[in-house]
């Protein structure tokens, strides 16, 4: 990969976005902050391109940041 892709490239975003609530479903906040950290993980290991994966996390963090400088909800 040459570098991070942020064009919208999910066929179905709210089937997907449903998926991921759903994984949550039952469990406490701990086992879902443990579900988003191995979920994370297994993912950086599917793309396998370290710099790809820092790319991503300062784009998320930066995000967030922006919605709080904002006054946003960021953890909507």
């Amino acid at each position: 990969m040459n570098g991070l892709l942020t064009e919208d490239r999910i066929k179905d975003p709210d089937a997907l976005y449903q998926a991921l609530v759903d994984a949550h479903d039952g469990l406490s906040a701990a086992e879902s902050l443990q579900l988003n950290a191995r979920l994370i993980l297994l993912l950086a290991n599917h793309i396998g391109d370290a710099g790809i994966v820092a790319a991503a996390a300062a784009s998320a963090r930066a995000s967030v940041l922006d919605d709080r400088a904002r006054g946003g909800d960021s953890t909507a």
